[in-house]
């Protein structure tokens, strides 16, 4: 009983250790911390508040290298563009083979409908592979158009 008074004594001393005080960010017990109307502890000592705002650059400098980047609407690389015209035509071929082949296969006139339709789905593929390179066209024009129009009336 007697120890655990001790112990609890000699934590609410005046004569903390300095490390202890560092530690937990307290004022020491006799120094004379003023308050400002919220009550919050006020910065009398100009290295606090030099130190405060250092430290708030850094908190907002580590924010705003940990927010996302933005992104820009739909950007596709000439890559990805190639690949969707070439995925375009072989779903066009690839539907017209299996229409064909079904209805060669149900109707029993082999091989005539199967090329037939692969023609359509040849002409079906095309037309959709050259409605997706005009609409990429038109947005590259409107793209060049909007830049040459900043340029002027910025220069």
């Amino acid at each position: 009983m007697k120890i655990g008074k001790m112990i609890l004594n000699q934590s609410h001393s005046a004569h903390e250790p300095a490390s202890f005080n560092a530690l937990t960010h307290c004022a020491p017990r006799n120094s004379k911390a003023t308050t400002d109307r919220q009550g919050h502890p006020s910065l009398a000592n100009p290295q606090d508040k030099a130190r405060l705002e250092a430290l708030e650059a850094k908190i907002s400098a580590a924010k705003a290298a940990q927010a996302p980047k933005p992104r820009a609407d739909e950007h596709y690389s000439q890559a990805q563009l190639a690949w969707r015209m070439v995925i375009e035509l072989v779903a066009g071929l690839g539907l017209g083979f299996g229409i064909g082949f079904g209805l060669d296969y149900a109707l029993g006139t082999s091989p005539w409908l199967m090329v037939i339709f692969i023609f359509l789905g040849l002409a079906a593929g095309i037309q959709t592979m050259m409605r997706s390179a005009k609409e990429i066209q038109e947005k590259q024009i409107a793209a060049n158009a909007a830049e040459d129009g900043e340029s002027d009336d910025g220069g």
